[in-house]
């Protein structure tokens, strides 16, 4: 059942994604705007947080977050997605003005069951990338072209990027947005990502250094 529409709900350019409406998220760094957005084509819900006048035309220090429920609800040390989401909210709020996408896709865009699937087989011994290859899925299948008319819609053309994935930023400049800096976004390794953390960077080039 898709979600109720406000007054102020809106389709955003393109059709892809429908603006529902704003409020109020209080954390433990900043009171944040929240804004809701439906994809209707997959019935899927995105978010974005934003602090500050992210409109005005300046950069904007930003970060492109893909759900991880395991990591960013249920504290799994198997990824560093949870410690990213931590992170970048801080630096958002240290700064005063940002703006961070939570999109909807869970485990690199397989979804959250298949993810459970490809944990099973990592425990047997494949890699991050090979546990999605052996369910018959691409290692990555996000689809940025969500984040365009969120961030249109916010106002926003210009990042500061906190991410370690150059892909990320490859795929955010054939949309016509502009990176003019990318921000490390690098989280200390454990025994349980260790090796998850050392596949991205070998397979999927995601940058590890400082």
């Amino acid at each position: 059942m898709p979600p109720k529409h406000s007054a102020e709900a809106e389709y955003l350019p393109g059709q892809t994604l429908k603006y529902i409406t704003s409020c109020d998220l209080p954390t433990p760094w900043a009171t944040f705007q929240l804004h809701a957005f439906f994809e209707p084509a997959t019935g899927k819900e995105h978010l974005a947080l934003t602090l500050g006048e992210v409109g005005d035309g300046e950069p904007v220090l930003a970060r492109i977050h893909s759900e991880c429920l395991t990591g960013d609800a249920l504290f799994s040390q198997r990824c560093d997605c949870g410690a990213q989401l931590e992170t970048a909210l801080r630096k958002i709020a240290q700064k005063g003005r940002g703006a961070l996408l939570y999109l909807r896709q869970e485990g690199r865009g397989i979804g959250l069951i298949n993810k459970i699937h490809a944990y099973r087989l990592q425990d047997a011994g494949a890699d991050t990338v090979e546990a999605n290859q052996e369910l018959g899925f691409e290692p990555d299948q996000r689809n940025y072209n969500l984040c365009l008319p969120i961030l249109h819609h916010l106002g926003i053309a210009k990042l500061r990027l906190m991410t370690n994935n150059p892909r990320k930023i490859a795929a955010l400049e054939q949309l016509g947005l502009t990176v003019v800096e990318r921000l490390p976004l690098l989280i200390k390794r454990n025994r349980f990502n260790d090796r998850y953390l050392t596949t991205k960077a070998a397979k999927l080039g995601h940058l590890m250094k400082h």
